[in-house]
């Protein structure tokens, strides 16, 4: 365990000192040593001037995340397994995932002026294109003989669906949830830059007008913390669900 830890670690201690010893040697305001970034972070939070941020920010990227998951799933099983729906579908699917999302954040700024629904309105515009791409594709490939099978035996759709469909196609789903957790934080960040009074996003805005480098690159740390969190939970609940697949491939 330990030894499992310090090999998968040691690069880390390594990069900090060699961090702060550039730091050290450069002495330049806009790249503060570690030590500095961990004593300003510690006063964010010891003032709780960063908690008011963090957790608007959270509760953002994972509802929004959340709605992006549901919508992106039952839409693109629908349009992997409908063939004419997909012929009317796809023209716009092509088209929105051609869109680069930080494009739509004035016009989400216009629909819904400012407040939680523009960054809401973001994320799950950028996040929910490869659900939906994955999904489509995950859904589309399950093997025939599985659904000609479930016919035969008059199994009912939605236990198709449910039984057959979903788990084929759950290896395809989860790669592109993978993509769309670092994606979403991401555009959580571009979202708060304008538009908003809170969040982390807001907070390094703040940092930057006022060239509080420290405080910059301390919400910088607490992003690179919060996505290993955020990672480090879907891995966790993806070897859970797909427990089944990794066994398979190993045998």
């Amino acid at each position: 365990m330990i030894k499992t830890l310090v090999k998968r670690l040691w690069l880390i201690p390594v990069v900090l000192v060699g961090w702060e010893l550039a730091a050290m040697a450069v002495a330049s305001p806009y790249f503060p040593a570690p030590s500095r970034i961990m004593v300003r972070l510690y006063e964010m939070f010891a003032a709780e001037e960063a908690i008011g941020h963090v957790w608007p920010s959270l509760a953002r990227v994972v509802g929004a995340w959340c709605v992006a998951v549901l919508v992106g799933v039952l839409l693109g099983v629908a349009l992997g397994r409908t063939r004419w729906l997909a012929d009317y579908i796809d023209p716009l699917v092509e088209f929105g995932r051609a869109v680069p999302p930080p494009a739509m954040l004035p016009v989400f700024l216009v629909l819904f002026s400012m407040g939680t629904e523009v960054q809401v309105a973001t994320i799950i515009f950028g996040v929910i294109w490869p659900i939906l791409l994955n999904s489509i594709d995950g859904a589309r490939h399950v093997e025939r003989m599985q659904i000609e099978t479930a016919t035969v035996f008059g199994i009912p759709a939605h236990l198709r669906v449910l039984r057959i469909i979903l788990p084929a196609a759950s290896p395809k789903i989860f790669a592109g949830l993978r993509l769309s957790v670092s994606l979403a934080l991401i555009l959580m960040v571009v979202s708060e830059l304008k538009g908003s009074t809170e969040g982390i996003g807001y907070l390094l805005s703040l940092a930057s007008n006022n060239a509080d480098m420290p405080a910059l690159w301390a919400g910088v740390v607490m992003l690179g913390v919060l996505g290993f969190v955020l990672n480090s939970l879907f891995l966790m609940g993806e070897r859970r669900v797909l427990a089944w697949h990794h066994n398979r491939r190993r045998s």
